[in-house]
């Protein structure tokens, strides 16, 4: 089978809904090589090739042999190699000024296609002010490559720009970056989906493909060139799971390259979504629409996370601080870490979610060039230190050959932790030292103060009734909550603080052949299993893990000031009915509280029906000012039946990032169906900020009044809190 045989059958299912390219996954090897004088040098290039050589296991290979899942490398633009190559086209690159390079993946067998393509790219570039001297056809040796990656290969050529000595570099940059967006958007809309940009800088070059690791100085002889010289070179062997390789997969990409997996990525691009809307900066001024989608569709974990790090990077946070944001260390339980540590990651944790891995990067943007990890660290990232400053720092011991003589430090990067050269300084920086630095940039320790901790003015007080025993008999039966319920799941909880532990798995009848009422959030049990090496252990790495949430107004992921502080925080997003009922209080006006029950007397409709009105109501909320939404199906009666509370809050929570208005609101959930931490699990997965489970809280009151349980009522929510809470964090 061909490869493109291949993607046509991908194509295939995935329109029949039996593949889904957001389960794909993926674990690689992954480097850079620099030199810390910032002195470009052959040895760096050649060293990157070498490393890859021997990072060769880490990718998977074909039955023919030949075709890979992907390999490449990330170097700085060589100038006297692309001025010999822009006289070749009859012009004369003046020596003083610089040559921008497009890496250009362009449909083969469709010329007229790949015409196309070069318009669209000639069309943007052009309209943008910059002046092109012409296209370079990439010499490739393709006897290395296998038959399927031959058959899916693109044309492969080079777009030669010319900038002026005296213009500004990082500007130039940021325009070539909204140029490279507009092309991709038309590109989209044109359905020409061959065209892909590797790169477009002043500063990189890229090349990459679907050969093997060891085959890219074969496939590239550009790369063989004495005058291909580079300070800085990042490579990338690619191991796909369960994927379907393809030339434009192939890292690096823009800024990164990344061995392991993004396990939050869905939350992730979700939240991106909802941040397009206030997104703005003086740096991109008008053409910040140009830049939405932020991630495209169809990307990789990397590629998506590859896209907002070159976003942050582009509106002006230096690299390490990027890095900061995205992929954090550790904070919240870190009694060793200083106190201006510990307010800068407070403070990035208030412009972004975190992307967690387990991942490991490699990255270049501006003057930096760096290697970390994520919080975990369950993937290693080492590095060796030469007495001539050379920097190897990557996922394997021994990628490049150093004679131990002259080598004067050796390590291993720790969850967290970053090592870093500023090129222009000439200087390696280390991870106290960056963390310093950063931490020094703002006052961020006084910007905190105007975040207000919710939690000891909520977690005290009183615990009314809110239900008689008919009454709550009567909506336990609503919501099929049944004595065997009580007893298996919720009792255990409030006695060990724990959940039940019960066997895996779900042998009961779909809905469709039971006669036994079945809620919405069954159908969002486990649907795949999660391979993370070694495993993640909540109960051991409680340390790295936190239920934090915040309520209030998302801000511009570009700005930084301290505007972005102003939130509500609580420590746990689970709510008891009294401290419900007090965060509505406190909240007052700037809170509305919307009914999740429909009337069942309207006939057949009458359900969706609700639900568009519910989005209504949530969208003109929203928009006459009101920052904090209310789902409540407490409204529920003889006449009165509960929507289904995950579909009304996902409703909710996805309309209203449709409409842009997601970042501007926390939805707070009160519901009487959630029992379980799977319930509360899903809830936080479609959306909610913070849950009330009211129904479960008059359950446990009703234990104790009965004397099944020998406790408070408060010291029974605390002790069931805690099994909830413990349990978000399993399955999280």
């Amino acid at each position: 089978m061909t490869l493109q045989t291949q993607i046509q059958d991908r194509d295939r299912l995935s329109r029949e809904g039996l593949y889904d390219p957001e389960q794909e996954h993926s674990a690689c090897g992954v480097g850079f090589i620099t030199e810390t004088s910032g002195t470009p040098s052959r040895r760096v290039v050649q060293a990157a090739i070498d490393a890859l050589k021997a990072v060769w296991h880490r990718g998977a290979v074909d039955a023919d042999g030949k075709t890979g899942d992907g390999a490449g490398i990330q170097l700085q633009i060589p100038q006297s190699f692309f001025q010999s190559h822009v006289a070749a086209t009859g012009h004369k690159a003046p020596a003083a000024d610089l040559i921008a390079v497009g890496q250009v993946f362009l449909p083969r067998t469709d010329l007229g296609a790949q015409e196309r393509a070069r318009v669209i790219v000639e069309r943007e570039i052009l309209g943008a002010g910059f002046a092109i001297y012409g296209w370079r056809q990439v010499p490739v040796d393709i006897s290395c490559l296998g038959e399927k990656a031959n058959a899916a290969r693109p044309e492969i050529e080079q777009v030669m720009l010319h900038i002026d000595a005296d213009a500004d570099i990082d500007a130039v940059e940021r325009q070539l970056y909204i140029v490279r967006r507009r092309i991709e958007n038309a590109s989209r809309a044109a359905g020409l989906s061959d065209l892909y940009l590797c790169s477009l800088s002043t500063r990189n070059v890229i090349y990459k493909g679907m050969f093997l690791a060891q085959d890219l100085e074969t496939f590239y002889p550009d790369l063989k060139d004495p005058r291909f010289e580079s300070a800085y070179a990042l490579y990338h062997q690619r191991y796909s799971t369960n994927t379907f390789p393809e030339w434009k997969l192939a890292q690096p990409f823009r800024v990164l390259s990344h061995n392991g997996e993004i396990n939050t990525l869905k939350g992730n691009e979700n939240w991106m979504r909802a941040h397009e809307t206030p997104l703005a900066s003086p740096l991109f001024a008008d053409a910040i629409e140009d830049l939405k989608p932020v991630i495209q569709p169809g990307s990789s974990d990397t590629a998506a996370l590859d896209a907002v790090f070159e976003l942050l990077a582009m509106g002006g946070r230096p690299a390490p601080m990027v890095k900061s944001v995205l992929i954090p260390e550790a904070w919240a339980g870190n009694t060793l870490m200083p106190a201006e540590h510990k307010a800068l990651y407070a403070y990035c944790n208030t412009i972004m979610e975190p992307w967690d891995g387990p991942a490991a990067i490699a990255a270049a943007f501006g003057p930096w060039v760096l290697g970390g990890l994520d919080r975990a660290g369950l993937r290693p990232m080492r590095y060796a230190l030469s007495d001539d400053g050379l920097l190897v720092c990557g996922s394997e011991t021994g990628m490049v050959r150093l004679d131990d003589f002259h080598v004067v430090e050796k390590g291993r990067l720790g969850p967290g932790e970053m090592i870093a050269v500023n090129l222009n300084e000439g200087k390696l920086y280390k991870d106290r030292e960056l963390k310093d630095i950063l931490a020094a940039t703002q006052d961020f320790g006084a910007w905190l103060k105007r975040t207000q901790h919710l939690d000891a003015a909520l977690r005290t007080g009183e615990e009314t009734r809110l239900f008689d025993r008919a009454e709550l008999l009567t909506r336990q039966s609503a919501y099929a909550q049944t004595l065997e319920d009580l007893e298996l799941i919720l009792h255990p909880m409030i006695v060990d603080a724990k959940e039940a532990v019960g066997s895996m798995g779900d042998d009961t009848p779909a809905a469709v052949l039971s006669d036994q009422y079945r809620p919405l959030y069954h159908f969002f049990r486990q649907n795949f299993s999660q391979v993370t090496n070694p495993p993640i252990d909540s109960l051991r790495e409680h340390r790295v893990m936190t239920l934090a949430t915040r309520l209030g107004n998302l801000n511009n992921i570009l700005d930084e000031q301290s505007g972005q502080c102003e939130a509500l925080r609580l420590e746990s997003p689970i709510l008891s009915n009294g401290e419900y009922d007090r965060l509505f209080a406190r909240l007052k006006d700037t809170a509305i509280e919307l009914d999740a029950t429909f009337d069942i007397t309207a006939g057949a409709g009458a359900m969706g029906a609700r639900l568009e009105t519910l989005k209504e109501e949530a969208e003109r909320a929203v928009r006459s000012g009101k920052t904090h939404i209310m789902l409540s199906d407490m409204a529920q009666s003889a006449s009165r039946a509960a929507l289904p509370i995950i579909l009304a809050t996902g409703a909710v929570h996805t309309h209203l990032i449709a409409a842009g208005l997601r970042t501007f609101v926390s939805l707070n959930v009160r519901a009487g169906e959630a029992l379980d931490t799977h319930c509360f699990a899903v809830l936080i997965g479609v959306g909610a900020s913070t849950v009330n489970a009211y129904l479960a809280q008059e359950a446990i009151a009703e234990r104790i009044d009965r004397g099944l349980l020998d406790m408070s009522l408060a010291s029974a929510m605390a002790r069931y809190r805690e099994a909830v809470d413990q349990g978000l964090l399993k399955i999280m």
